[in-house]
């Protein structure tokens, strides 16, 4: 699953804000732990499945270590340490996503990925100061589906532009 994508790549608020046409959102859901959550599918490049990553020295430490995707370096973040959740050994489901934030290449380790989805942003609301785990400074919104939520990321926030720059020093 590879694609072209764009600098304005993340779910905004205000894109979710309530305006009175309905837009369709198509996203990339996934899971840490029994939590499922969501990316723009334009943030998306691919989804790999695990592989060796090297490790680097003095990297912050959510930096798993980066990897050699077609001959170009990409640091690799888990996902579990950036929103301070317990440490889970990679499955066969574990995948490494790769996105763009803020016109850097990275990638980050889910526990798996469930679907691509459309969802109309009618049936997405803002987030609750504690709907989860994760600092809903992240979070551009939660979708209510019919059994079950799923909390909408906003990746231009959860990784910012000093965080990104610094993460692409340490690869």
């Amino acid at each position: 699953m590879s694609q072209q994508t764009s600098p304005a790549q993340s779910i905004s608020k205000s894109a979710l804000s309530a305006s009175s046409e309905a837009t369709e959102l198509q996203l990339v859901t996934f899971g840490l732990g029994e939590e499922e959550f969501a990316v723009d599918i334009l943030a998306v490049q691919e989804i790999n499945r695990m592989m060796a990553l090297t490790r680097v020295p003095q990297s912050p430490p959510e930096v798993e270590g980066v990897i050699n995707l077609r001959g170009k370096i990409i640091p690799v973040i888990d996902l579990r340490k950036r929103f301070a959740l317990a440490a889970n050994e990679h499955s066969e489901q574990s995948r490494i996503i790769v996105v763009e934030v803020h016109n850097r290449v990275i990638g980050f380790i889910v526990d798996r990925v469930s679907e691509v989805l459309r969802i109309s942003s009618k049936i997405v609301e803002p987030a609750p100061a504690m709907v989860c785990s994760v600092d809903s400074d992240f979070i551009a919104g939660v979708g209510k589906l019919e059994d079950r939520l799923l909390i909408l990321l906003e990746l231009g926030k959860l990784f910012d532009a000093g965080q990104i720059g610094s993460i692409a020093q340490a690869a």
